[in-house]
């Protein structure tokens, strides 16, 4: 696909692996649209690199539908979504905190179906659109005290899968994206701890530049599933 003019929208883009690929979108010639939920920080990083901020909380569902509403009058419809918003909380079974379980499944799985339950139709009627969900490879393996995020991860794998399997009849292809650990502040936004840099660990870049590798395959073809691991990052 040619991505001058293509109309993009990405949740979680103020920050991290969402910026990366918006910025990334936007040097290609898309018309870039930034969801998420500070709407100062979103404001700064929409200024640079030219997007539109559009600020919401992807598990409230009038925010993602208003989200997709607004992308659409703004740019005359929607080609790409990229759902990258998340949150992550970890602990050992026997302490896990409910609460923390249902705040995790409401922006990691029931967000990203609201936003694309808004979205597909519109897809649906031009009968074309690419669909990108950023997962993890925590998705792909679980691990102690990885009960919440794990199981969220793999619960958009498995959603991913049914809306391949019901959109590709109307050309629409549906990506899962998988990357390992990337140095951004998602650890430290979800009460963790700082972790140093590390100049052999991923960047929100590496990421950004492999999504923008598959949507630039003709359309005949589409990628259903990769992952990114950094090459040595000990």
């Amino acid at each position: 696909m040619t991505l001058t003019g293509k109309r993009a929208l990405v949740t979680g883009g103020s920050d991290g692996i969402g910026l990366a690929i918006g910025r990334l979108l936007a040097e290609k010639g898309c018309r870039v649209a930034l969801m998420a939920r500070n709407g100062e920080k979103l404001a700064g990083a929409a200024g640079r690199i030219g997007a539109l901020a559009i600020p919401g909380d992807v598990a409230i569902p009038a925010d993602a539908a208003g989200a997709v509403e607004r992308t659409v009058a703004e740019f005359g419809g929607i080609d790409i979504l990229v759902n990258n918003a998340g949150v992550g909380a970890w602990a050992p079974l026997v302490d896990l905190d409910i609460a923390e379980f249902d705040r995790v499944f409401a922006v990691n799985v029931r967000g990203a179906l609201l936003v694309t339950q808004a979205a597909a139709p519109h897809m649906i009627r031009q009968a074309s659109g690419n669909i990108l969900n950023i997962a993890s490879t925590s998705g792909l393996k679980g691990s102690a005290g990885g009960t919440i995020y794990c199981s969220s991860k793999f619960a958009l794998r498995g959603m991913t899968e049914c809306w391949r399997d019901e959109l590709r009849r109307h050309n629409i292809r549906v990506t899962l994206v998988n990357p390992s650990e990337v140095q951004t502040n998602f650890f430290v936004a979800n009460g963790g701890a700082a972790r140093p840099e590390n100049d052999k660990k991923l960047r929100g870049e590496e990421i950004a530049r492999a999504v923008v590798g598959v949507l630039e395959l003709d359309d005949r073809g589409f990628v259903p599933e990769f992952a990114v691991f950094a090459t040595n990052p000990f």
